[in-house]
């Protein structure tokens, strides 16, 4: 690993390149670090520093800015969990980097500078092992462009096996279109809750939370399923999270009685579906269907174009799985993790991990594990409609 590295640094270093890169490594407050990631296109609620400080503490964070003349280019949060009397540990990236300003195209040369700048720093400069969790789904250009800086350094192609799988939604054609592209029994159901006098709360302050909680705890003392998802601390997620980044999230009344919710993000071109739930006053009144279209329709007028719809287990939950197919997105994958180590001890903490991860076939990828477990296995969050 370390003759690969060496290798590329070389092949970087003397290569002809009128930009000058430098790398900044834990240097920058929240208010800017919120600032700059609202300036990408590629930008989501798990690099926030919201997110970050909400899940796992401010002192676990460590930020890398990469400038090129002066200008911030590519940006990354990491998690780091360290063993002190092992000298190991874990740097994990979730979501990023952040390489993509907006209104740019993709720079080859950016993905590339960051993937040896994130080496350096935290795989031979710190001895960790680096867990990458990147937001790019296979057969994307984005996708391509992790494979091409990434792989040099891990000697291997990226993989997508044990990948989660996801629905997205292009969000670029017209409403028209994407009603008409709706299959025909979900937009009957539609067509039922539109003449149900429902209507929608939405917003993003802490009583539109307060109210989706309580149909959350609703449901899941109907439903009386296991979860990791804890509603309190998206609850203080919420709190923490600046305006530009909080969570849209919209409730359906029913003779001004909350029956169902959803919570979405939407930051940069894209939005993920986060959470879901329908109290038992709401199972007929068809409420969810109306709370995506609305959403839906609220993406599209703020600029949004691509709609995740929060990751499918059609095994495990298929009643799910069907709700979401009904909107005609299109099913793929992220690709696999990456996982970068020169470190002995920190490569067994990864082999342990995947051990323990292999003995766990029935692990949900569309819940939220905390912890260390969090790195070798989870994703985002639940929707159980």
């Amino acid at each position: 690993m370390a003759k690969i590295m060496d290798r590329e640094l070389q092949r970087f270093n003397d290569a002809p390149d009128d930009s000058h890169y430098r790398r900044e490594i834990d240097g920058i407050a929240e208010p800017e670090w919120t600032a700059l990631v609202n300036r990408f296109q590629d930008a989501n609620i798990y690099q926030s520093w919201s997110y970050g400080a909400v899940r796992w503490g401010d002192k676990s964070l460590s930020h890398l800015v990469l400038r090129r003349n002066e200008e911030v280019v590519a940006i990354a949060q990491l998690r780091i969990i360290r063993f002190p009397f092992l000298r190991s540990g874990v740097a994990y990236l979730r979501w990023g980097p952040l390489c993509q300003l907006r209104g740019r195209e993709f720079e080859p040369e950016i993905f590339r500078r960051m993937a040896v700048s994130l080496y350096e720093e935290y795989v031979r400069k710190r001895g960790l092992l680096l867990r990458i969790l990147p937001n790019a789904f296979a057969g994307s250009q984005r996708a391509q462009l992790f494979q091409a800086a990434f792989s040099r350094l891990s000697g291997n192609p990226l993989e997508t096996g044990n990948a989660e799988r996801t629905l997205v939604l292009d969000l670029t054609p017209s409403l028209e279109t994407l009603r008409k592209n709706l299959d025909q029994k979900w937009r009957n159901q539609l067509n039922r809750a539109e003449k149900n006098s429902l209507s929608i709360r939405e917003g993003t302050e802490p009583e539109d939370f307060r109210i989706f909680a309580g149909i959350y705890h609703s449901m899941r003392s109907r439903k009386k399923f296991d979860t990791t998802v804890d509603i309190d601390e998206f609850a203080r997620l919420q709190d923490n999270l600046p305006g530009t980044q909080r969570l849209k999230v919209m409730n359906c009344l029913l003779q001004g009685a909350p029956v169902a919710g959803i919570v979405c993000s939407a930051m940069g071109d894209s939005a993920v579906y986060l959470l879901g739930a329908t109290g038992e006053n709401g199972l007929n009144a068809k409420g969810t269907y109306l709370l995506q279209w609305t959403m839906i329709k609220w993406l599209k007028h703020n600029g949004i174009h691509y709609y995740d719809l929060g990751g499918i287990d059609p095994e495990r939950n298929p009643g799910v799985y069907h709700f979401k197919q009904g909107l005609s997105g299109q099913e793929t994958a992220y690709i696999g993790p990456i996982n970068l180590c020169e470190n002995f001890f920190s490569s067994v903490l990864m082999r342990v991990g995947n051990f323990v991860r292999r003995q766990r076939p029935g692990f949900s990828t569309s819940r939220s594990v905390p912890g260390l477990s969090e790195v070798y296995g989870m994703n985002r969050a639940e929707n159980r409609d």
